[in-house]
C-alpha cells in the first residue's frame, strides 16, 4: 500500500475493461478517487465504480472520445467538480486493428493515431494546464507498448503511435520537469486482457505466445496496475521521462528485436 496515494485523485482514459480498469481498481485500492473514462462500454465502467462505492470508496463513470480535446477537457473538468482538485492522470485509452500496411485505409489509419497518440498528446495536455493554472506539482502515466520498441507486421499504424508515444513522453517530462511535474510511461507485453482472451484461451496459441517470453507465461493486468500504483506514489519522486516495460522481458527476445514475432 502507499499511504500518500490516499484521498488524492485520478483520472484514467479508457478504464472500463481490461489494463484500464485493472489500473483503477488498483488506485482505489490505495484509497484514490477516480474518474473512470469510457468510449462505448457503460456498463464496464459502472460496474467497477459501483464496484468500488460498495468497498467504500469514490468514483464516477464519465463518457468521452480521447480524441476530441472538449471530451478530454470534460474529464478534468468533473474530477475537480467531484473531487476538488485532480493529482493524476493516465493515458490509457488505445485501439489496434491487424492490417497489412499497404491495404491500410487511410481512415483507420487516422483513427489509431488519433486514439493512441492524439488522444495521449490531449490527456497530457489538459493535466499540464491544470497543474500549471494551479501552480501545482502533478503526475501524469502514458500507457504505451512494447511495440514502442518492437516491430509489429500488420500493425504499423498501432506501433507508429506507440513508438510516438514514447518521444513524446520523454520530450514532455524534460519540458516541464522543473515544474515538478513528472511524466513517466508503461509498455505492457503480452497481457490477458479480453481483447486478447479469445486467442489465449486456446492452449497452443497460449504456448506459441509463452515461449517468446523469457518468463514463459503471459502476463496479467494486474501487474500492470502494480507499476502503474508505483509510479503514481511518491515511492518514485525521483522517477521521470522513463518507461516501466511490464512485459515478462519479450523485448530481450531476438524473435521480437528482428520483428518475426
Amino acid at each position: 500500500m502507499y499511504t500518500d496515494l490516499n484521498g488524492k485523485v485520478a483520472v484514467v482514459t479508457g478504464a472500463s475493461k481490461g489494463i484500464g480498469k485493472a489500473i483503477a481498481l488498483r488506485l482505489a485500492q490505495e484509497h484514490m478517487k477516480l474518474v473512470f473514462n469510457y468510449h462505448s462500454d457503460q456498463n464496464g465502467a459502472q460496474e467497477a465504480v459501483d464496484q468500488i462505492r460498495e468497498n467504500g470508496g469514490d468514483a464516477v463513470a464519465v463518457q468521452a472520445d480521447v480524441s476530441k480535446e472538449e471530451d478530454v477537457n470534460k474529464l478534468v473538468k468533473t474530477a475537480v467538480e467531484e473531487f476538488g482538485d485532480m493529482d493524476l492522470f493516465i493515458n490509457n485509452a488505445g485501439m489496434e486493428k491487424e492490417t497489412p500496411t499497404h491495404k491500410l485505409a487511410l481512415e483507420d489509419w487516422k483513427r489509431v493515431i488519433d486514439v493512441n497518440l492524439t488522444g495521449t498528446f490531449l490527456g497530457t495536455k489538459a493535466a499540464l494546464n491544470y497543474f500549471l493554472d494551479h501552480k501545482r506539482e502533478g503526475n501524469i502515466i502514458n500507457m504505451s507498448s512494447v511495440h514502442q520498441l518492437i516491430s509489429w507486421p500488420h500493425f504499423a499504424d498501432y506501433a507508429a503511435s506507440k513508438g510516438g508515444s514514447k518521444l513524446f513522453t520523454e520530450t514532455v517530462a524534460k519540458e516541464y520537469a522543473e515544474q515538478g511535474i513528472r511524466v513517466n510511461g508503461i509498455a505492457p507485453g503480452a497481457i490477458n486482457t479480453p481483447i486478447n482472451a479469445k486467442k489465449f484461451a486456446d492452449p497452443e496459441l497460449y504456448a506459441q505466445t509463452a515461449e517468446l517470453v523469457p518468463m514463459n507465461r503471459i502476463g496479467k493486468p494486474e501487474e500492470v496496475a502494480a507499476a502503474a500504483a508505483w509510479l503514481a506514489s511518491t515511492e518514485s519522486s525521483y522517477v521521470t521521462g522513463e518507461t516501466i516495460y511490464v512485459d515478462g522481458g519479450m523485448k530481450l527476445y531476438p524473435e521480437f528485436k528482428e520483428g518475426r514475432g
